[in-house]
């Protein structure tokens, strides 16, 4: 029988299956119905950074770095009212007494100012590890992508500083030096990267001209993106990989690991198909590992990734030259 488990930014999990932050991993029953489901472990939904200096009393700002928009004090302050810290940090001890999967806390964040110091108080609820959900979108024509960049190392570093548990980065792939920015955060201290986020994306219903959301779910289609990365960075970054955004499948969770991920997280899927799909996916994993006589999934990880694959150069090609070169 095929060993499937991995081990992710010093975690010891039974599979490398990892529920994602969603609303499936909003309450201590939710997670444990998941960890019946077979994942290896949780990542619980996000606080907001938002929602966290709101409740502790800092002064929300429109001017203060441009991350505020009109009415954003109001929805922080709605949303905070079922959301609020005390019960997330219930939600942490309740899930770490159900569940024996690890239980990853969740925080997104786009400055380093004092929220931070919210981190000790999720370890000390039982958190086995963070993950910091990053991202500060490159709107502000006056702002350079270097300030932009800044932000990440700030909130990073004083994290890692501040808690002895692993932390991990989700992050996007909006940088102008990706490779170069990932190495500078894995030399924070993180324990793992998570690549990537997803982001909500607007829509205008033409009809009455309003702003709404859209592809709310993931599709496969967007594996091939962190897949490139995964690849290409998984031997050159000093931490662990999660794959996120795009798995459907256990095809898409072989392809992450074959990439170099440790583990992949899912979401979509479970929205999609219900949580007997990790059972199914786990089968197939199996299944794949026997078929090509992989005893361990240390022996399959990394098997395709940059440097390792018989032709490393295609995760660097960027043109459909060779599909649509001929066409006229």
């Amino acid at each position: 029988m095929a060993d499937m488990s991995t081990t992710y930014m010093g975690l010891k999990l039974k599979n490398p299956v990892i529920a994602a932050s969603s609303g499936m991993t909003e309450s201590a029953e939710q997670v444990r119905k998941l960890a019946e489901a077979g994942a290896g472990a949780v990542v619980l939904k996000s606080l907001f950074e938002e929602q966290i200096r709101s409740e502790a009393g800092y002064e929300i700002s429109a001017n203060e770095q441009n991350y505020y928009y009109g009415q954003a004090e109001d929805y922080i302050r709605s949303y905070t009212r079922g959301n609020d810290i005390r019960q997330y940090l219930d939600l942490i001890t309740e899930c770490r007494d159900a569940v024996d999967i690890p239980v990853i806390a969740s925080i997104n964040c786009v400055s380093s100012s004092e929220w931070t110091e919210f981190a000790s108080q999720v370890q000390r609820a039982g958190a086995d590890a963070l993950e910091l959900n990053l991202f500060t979108l490159p709107s502000d024509p006056m702002r350079e992508g270097r300030m932009n960049e800044q932000v990440y190392l700030d909130v990073l570093e004083k994290v890692t500083k501040a808690v002895s548990i692993p932390v991990a980065a989700k992050i996007s792939h909006y940088f102008s030096g990706l490779a170069n920015m990932a190495q500078k955060i894995a030399a924070t201290g993180v324990g793992g990267l998570v690549m990537f986020n997803r982001f909500y994306a607007p829509d205008i219903d033409i009809e009455t001209m309003e702003i709404k959301s859209a592809n709310v779910l993931s599709t496969p289609e967007e594996l091939a993106t962190s897949l490139r990365w995964i690849a290409l960075l998984s031997s050159r970054v000093p931490c662990d990989i999660a794959a996120s955004t795009g798995i459907h499948d256990s095809a898409g969770l072989v392809k992450q690991l074959l990439a170099g991920a440790k583990a992949g997280q899912i979401a979509s899927l479970l929205y999609r198909k219900g949580l007997g799909s990790i059972a199914a996916m786990l089968d197939e994993l199996e299944a794949y590992m026997e078929r090509h006589d992989f005893v361990s999934l240390d022996k399959l990880i990394g098997r395709a990734a940059f440097g390792r694959a018989e032709n490393p150069a295609a995760y660097e090609r960027v043109q459909f030259m060779k599909y649509f070169g001929g066409l006229a």
